[in-house]
């Protein structure tokens, strides 16, 4: 369990970047900080494994308050999977995956023979094993380092934005991975997203923030549409605008949901009675 407890953070610059933040982030779950530009989430994400220190306040992790722990030795326990991949370019993906358990005194050829099941876990061909960064497609390089987070068996996986810089096609792609490896692994994940489609596709908790931090609701995706706690929120979501009313329409022998601008929102399995289109 990771525990803010009336985080603020104050940069050299005199940026307010986190203002009194406290929540509880449950284990085995996976909770999404969603928000705009200049909303604190990346901040927030950075302070879970010290690559950012509050200002005031703590954060902790099952209770034990991590500014008492050595940060290197921290986020050697703590998966971390950035925007860009963020992989070693004259490193191979072998390499790359097996960086961290290397570091921990992980015998060379365990580390390279776990590297090799990870690239099984994230749904990549052993043949790219040998290839380098620059030999691999963005979305590629994005599941090498999911594995290379995954490395140390970690409890806690921090994903800052990691699928923000590939196509919509490949996106969508390593979301349904991300949620078959959730469901198979059972980690605490903390994800940064500006997207609230990928919020509420990935979120157990999601967690909205405003500007400098500061929470505008927290809940699950159900509860965001069904309540949102103001217009703020509403609007974030899509709810003040009706977007996320959605209804069933005839297309052909398919039954089609689409919302209220026409777009696709999914196809129904089975054809609902007449009264209920």
């Amino acid at each position: 369990m990771i525990e803010f407890r009336s985080v603020s953070k104050r940069f050299p610059d005199g940026t307010l970047a986190v203002q009194d933040f406290s929540l509880v982030l449950p284990s085995h779950k996976t909770t999404v900080l969603v928000g705009s530009s200049g909303s604190g989430k990346t901040t927030l994400l950075r302070m879970i494994n010290r690559m950012v220190d509050p200002t005031s306040g703590s954060v902790a992790i099952d209770g034990e308050d991590i500014a008492t722990l050595p940060p290197v030795k921290l986020r050697r326990g703590i998966g971390y999977v950035m925007q860009n991949s963020g992989l070693l370019p004259h490193r191979t993906v072998l390499d790359n995956v097996a960086t961290v358990p290397l570091l921990r005194g992980t015998p060379k050829r365990q580390a390279r023979a776990d590297a090799l099941v990870l690239l099984d876990t994230v749904g990549l061909d052993r043949a790219l094993a040998d290839r380098y960064p620059g030999q691999l497609s963005g979305g590629q390089q994005q599941r090498v380092g999911v594995a290379r987070g995954l490395a140390v068996d970690p409890n806690i996986l921090l994903m800052d934005e990691p699928f923000g810089a590939v196509d919509p096609i490949v996106r969508a792609e390593l979301q349904q991975e991300l949620v078959r490896l959730q469901k198979d692994l059972d980690k605490t994940v903390v994800f940064v997203t500006h997207d609230i489609e990928e919020a509420f596709l990935l979120g157990d908790q999601i967690v909205i923030l405003r500007e400098g931090g500061r929470i505008a609701q927290v809940g699950s995706p159900a509860d965001l549409l069904a309540r949102p706690a103001d217009d703020f929120v509403a609007s974030f979501v899509g709810a003040d605008r009706g977007r996320r009313v959605l209804h069933v329409e005839r297309h052909g022998a398919e039954d089609v949901v689409v919302d209220s601008d026409g777009r696709l929102a999914g196809v129904l399995n089975g054809n609902p009675a007449e009264g209920d289109r």
